[in-house]
């Protein structure tokens, strides 16, 4: 089984569902390419305002094909033929964690592996309580991919990532929430409802000034506090010429809500 990504387009709502039955959605080559496909498809179209990754059957991606690695199939590849391979599929993380709209990773069940990482490229990471995290490249005698290094190092700090990347411990919700890995925690039974409710708050948001907040909140990471002033007023100052920010200054003036059109 080679597993596909599910597509659904739900107003400004595009959701990618990961469905590989039988292995917990591990993500196949094929599939890969068919995260990038709709993740830069998403990307461009201003019609879509949010991006929603989830998996199905209870999981969300238990990591990369272990079974093909455990088959062989990539024996004849160099070192360098091997990296080019990850880097290219290591394309979905960086669209999800740069794309100018909101993503929303989903979890219902385990993560694992590569799909950590495409969870945590993910700008909200929203979980039922009873799903389980874990790092897991340790334990096949790999050192990560995915962006996984970069992600936990940024949201952890080198000693936590470190301790995350060489022990892979198995985490619960509860305690990746605590760790800041994830941003909400629901009942099994509630996921569906509550990640709704946020993703359509994000969807009828003001799409343009997310984009620019993604983009000042990922210099503020590794820039000095002068540059990142800089950046920030020529980013507030492209907001303010937007419809968005005008709909919204005459609704705050009449005393009513704001209706965002994403323009």
């Amino acid at each position: 089984m080679t597993g596909q990504v599910l597509r659904e387009t739900r107003g400004a709502v595009m959701t990618l569902t990961l469905d590989n039955p039988g292995s917990r959605n591990a993500i196949t080559l094929p599939m890969s390419t068919q995260l990038c496909e709709a993740l830069r498809e998403a990307a461009l179209d201003p019609a879509i305002r949010v991006v929603v990754l989830t998996g199905s059957g209870g999981a969300f991606c238990a990591g990369g094909d272990v079974k093909a690695m455990a088959a062989g199939r990539d024996a004849g590849l160099s070192v360098e033929q091997r990296a080019n391979q990850l880097r290219d599929r290591a394309e979905s993380v960086r669209l999800l964690h740069e794309m100018a709209k909101p993503t929303v990773a989903v979890i219902p069940g385990a993560v694992a592996g590569a799909g950590l990482g495409l969870a945590l490229a993910c700008d909200f990471r929203v979980a039922a309580s009873d799903a389980k995290l874990t790092t897991a490249f340790a334990r096949v005698g790999l050192a990560g991919d995915f962006g996984v290094n970069w992600l936990l190092t940024r949201i952890l700090g080198v000693a936590r990532a470190r301790e995350l990347m060489m022990f892979a411990p198995v985490l619960g919700a509860q305690e990746a929430l605590e760790m800041g890995l994830l941003t909400k925690v629901f009942p099994s039974q509630e996921l569906s409802q509550k990640a709704g409710a946020m993703v359509a708050e994000l969807a009828a948001g003001p799409t343009i000034a997310y984009g620019h907040i993604k983009q000042v909140t990922s210099l503020a990471a590794a820039a000095a506090f002068a540059p990142t002033i800089e950046a920030e007023a020529l980013h507030q100052a492209c907001c303010m010429i937007t419809e968005d920010h005008a709909n919204a200054a005459r609704a705050f003036a009449e005393k009513r809500p704001p209706v965002f059109n994403g323009r």
